[in-house]
């Protein structure tokens, strides 16, 4: 059944195309090379196998560099042929969903491995997204490399997949760029593409690629060969305790030394401090000057740092811009002075980028182990506490934790809210994040509209509060897209997370979506449950 279905989205792409083109005084022979590029690739690897060879066949006639025009008398020639080769639309019985648009089911989705797709076939990449995560990964998607640069540098995905030919640059500029960073950070890079030139296979291979995969793919290959990737990579972190990029320690040493301090003082009593430490609004040091700018920054906070620690204590990157600071025999008064000195020194640091220069701070909490608290995820939790206690009050200071820290803070909100036309849609799915709270959110407000109109003249957004906005592709009056088009235009995309819904046939939402800003897209009919994991995952992006 799924193979069907992208079957018939391959056709209606074609079909679609074609009627477009026909309406055209001309057509540029490279969109037609491209055409012809992404249809070879995606119909061999759906199953159309008579497609997939005319398309090949076809693609020696036309060119990606030349810039000639053809006429619909020209093209209609090579190109309406492939009309007849497909098979007719199958009738198939479907077990209709307990709600209009809405599925339910048993158990929550868990995803591994995050993995990013940098290719423009909306059809291919809407299949091989299906495909995975039935395997249990997330998949992020980029139908541009400058979406896929943004989502690369903010998301930090797990694994690769890139198309050599994009829209607005070839796969192979996107490889120069990305190919250092991905490998300090052992991000396995896979082409996946139609293009089998042995000079480009050979160019790819000679940057760093690990796998060179020929469109049209093999899917059952193609799994097993993402899973022995991923079993790779789960080597790679076991066998390193150091995070390349700012010299710290990682995640995995970090738990380490937090089991054997807690096993030492349990057997001891010898006390140590954790602090968390965490870069102010970095995220708009990445916007503004370019992530090989944030890198820099990280690199300088961790060598100042290193260099104002004892031999004794322990200095991890905990994830991101986040760091943790093990001070053993150390009390949470005595790491406040130390920290407060670190402080000192980096907010006097001098970054200097785009002729102008600019200054960074951090927040830090602090806390201390005690006969009364010797868990590890409290200890962690108190410390993330203190953090954010720092956060909410103006940052570039550090908090030691107590009980009660946080009462009376100023709250973080984050809005769900919900524009769909379909009441049932937005009764039900209201109804569901009423009682969600993820952490770090004070509270989470739950909204909904029925049209894009009364949305946008809600004077729904506070610039001090976050925003997840679950945005439907087609409603009468303003659609999806224009509502879209208008939120990324009026406001500040940090606040602001939003996901398509759309029906299963309307790829042509998809593109327009993720090239205009949206975060991901969700196809009806849902599971709730994978709903609330997306937006779980996508709202960790809120956490400071």
């Amino acid at each position: 059944m799924t193979t069907r279905k992208y079957k018939e989205l391959v056709e209606q792409r074609t079909r679609q195309t074609l009627q477009k083109w026909s309406e055209q005084p001309t057509v540029e022979e490279r969109d037609i090379y491209r055409f012809l590029h992404n249809l070879k690739g995606t119909s061999g690897t759906v199953g159309l196998d008579a497609v997939e060879a005319f398309s090949g066949n076809s693609l020696l006639y036309f060119s990606d560099d030349n810039l000639r025009s053809w006429t619909e008398a020209e093209w209609g020639d090579y190109l309406y042929p492939l009309l007849e080769l497909f098979d007719e639309p199958e009738i198939t019985g479907a077990v209709p969903p307990q709600v209009p648009g809405i599925a339910l089911s048993h158990g929550s989705i868990h995803q591994q491995y995050e993995i990013l797709i940098i290719d423009d076939d909306v059809e291919l990449v809407a299949f091989l997204r299906e495909s995975l995560e039935k395997q249990s990964y997330y998949v992020s998607i980029a139908l541009s490399a400058e979406r896929g640069f943004k989502i690369f540098y903010e998301s930090k995905p797990d694994l690769i997949l890139l198309d050599i030919l994009l829209p607005d640059r070839s796969g192979i500029d996107v490889l120069n760029q990305i190919i250092g960073k991905a490998k300090k950070e052992r991000i396995p890079i896979m082409i996946i593409s139609g293009e089998h030139s042995k000079d480009i296979q050979k160019y790819a291979y000679s940057l760093g690629v690990m796998d060179y995969i020929q469109k049209p793919v093999d899917i059952g290959l193609f799994l097993v060969l993402i899973k022995n990737r991923f079993e790779l990579k789960k080597e790679w972190q076991k066998s390193i305790i150091v995070d390349e990029l700012t010299g710290a320690f990682n995640r995995k040493y970090f738990n380490q030394t937090m089991k054997q301090l807690t096993s030492d003082f349990r057997r001891t009593s010898r006390t140590f401090s954790l602090a968390l430490l965490d870069l102010d609004h970095f995220k708009h040091v990445n916007d503004t000057y370019g992530h090989l700018v944030g890198d820099e920054v990280l690199q300088t906070f961790s060598e100042l740092v290193r260099q104002s620690i004892r031999v004794e204590d322990t200095f991890c990157r905990y994830g991101g811009e986040e760091f943790a600071l093990f001070m053993p025999n150390t009390s949470a008064e005595s790491a406040l002075l130390v920290i407060e000195r670190i402080q000192e020194k980096f907010a006097s640091r001098e970054f200097l980028a785009k002729r102008e220069s600019f200054h960074v701070s951090f927040s830090c909490g602090i806390t201390e182990i005690s006969e009364q608290q010797q868990e590890t995820d409290k200890l962690i939790d108190e410390a993330d506490q203190a953090l954010y206690s720092s956060k909410y009050s103006g940052r570039n200071q550090t908090t030691l934790y107590s009980e009660g820290l946080l009462t009376g803070r100023r709250e973080t909100i984050l809005n769900v809210i919900i524009v769909d036309d379909d009441p049932l849609i937005r009764r039900i799915i209201s109804g569901n994040f009423a009682a969600w709270k993820p952490g770090n959110m004070a509270e989470v407000k739950v909204n909904s509209f029925a049209d894009g109109a009364l949305f946008l003249n809600s004077e729904w957004y506070v610039p001090e509060e976050k925003y997840i906005i679950l945005l439907d592709g087609v409603m009468p009056g303003l659609d999806g897209l224009e509502v879209l088009e208008k939120i990324r235009s009026n406001y500040p995309e940090v606040n602001i997370l939003v996901i398509m819904l759309t029906g299963r046939t309307d790829q042509r939402d998809i593109i327009h979506a993720l090239q205009m800003g949206a975060d991901d897209y969700v196809i009806k009919p849902f599971y709730l449950p994978e709903l609330l994991t997306r937006i779980e995952r996508l709202a960790h992006r809120f956490l400071f």
